[in-house]
């Protein structure tokens, strides 16, 4: 991967960011998203640049050396939102959730960006900011996919503490995702706090096992 599609809008754009989420899918824990703003003659080693991947491309202890290496350098400047699966289930749209996550992770920056490149097919609303939304945008896209491992990493740092609590669901493998671990510990010990009670799965349990 490299700054190619950055380098096109800088053209046109003085700073531009890309924005990813991670966990919209789980069982438990919250969605994460990041915010990462790379402005013009931003320099960065061809060392680092190439090591930048999706972030489900690179192995989890890989991610987190990644990660340390964007928090040391002052030239990437970044935002992380957490929404808890107690908001996703208030909200009942995850998508919306998300979106609201995106736009907290844009205004929780100091300069707002001029532009704002968005994994997949969706835009934020209400927001007066030139975006673009790009499909697979972090296996395509530098700041999209350093996004991309912010996100996860944030994310399964928070679920991997779970395990902490509940050390018989397996949090720490399977990081909250629908796995056949996780339901079956599910079924066996029953709902928790950090799971998301309006997914379908937990739901259905919810109702015959009245937990």
């Amino acid at each position: 991967m490299n700054l190619d599609i950055e380098k096109k809008f800088w053209n046109q754009y003085d700073s531009v960011a890309g924005l990813d989420e991670v966990g919209r899918g789980p069982l438990a824990g919250p969605v994460v998203t990041a915010c990462v703003v790379l402005k013009k003659n931003l320099k960065l080693t061809p060392e680092f640049i190439s090591l930048i991947k999706d972030s489900k491309k690179i192995s989890e202890k890989r991610r987190q050396e990644i990660f340390n290496l964007i928090k040391e350098n002052k030239d990437i400047v970044y935002t992380i939102d957490i929404q808890s699966n107690k908001i996703i289930d208030t909200d009942k749209n995850i998508l919306k959730t998300t979106l609201n996550s995106f736009k907290n992770c844009i205004f929780k920056l100091k300069n707002i960006p001029d532009l704002v490149l968005i994994d997949g097919n969706q835009i934020i609303p209400d927001i007066d900011i030139s975006q673009k939304s790009i499909i697979q945008g972090d296996s395509k896209v530098f700041s999209i996919a350093l996004a991309s491992i912010i996100a996860k990493v944030t994310r399964d740092n928070i679920v991997i503490k779970y395990a902490d609590i509940y050390p018989e669901y397996g949090f720490e493998k399977h990081k909250g995702y629908g796995t056949k671990q996780h339901i079956d510990a599910i079924l066996k010990y029953g709902v928790q706090d950090v799971h998301r009670k309006t997914y379908a799965p937990i739901k259905n349990i919810l109702k015959k096992n009245k937990f």
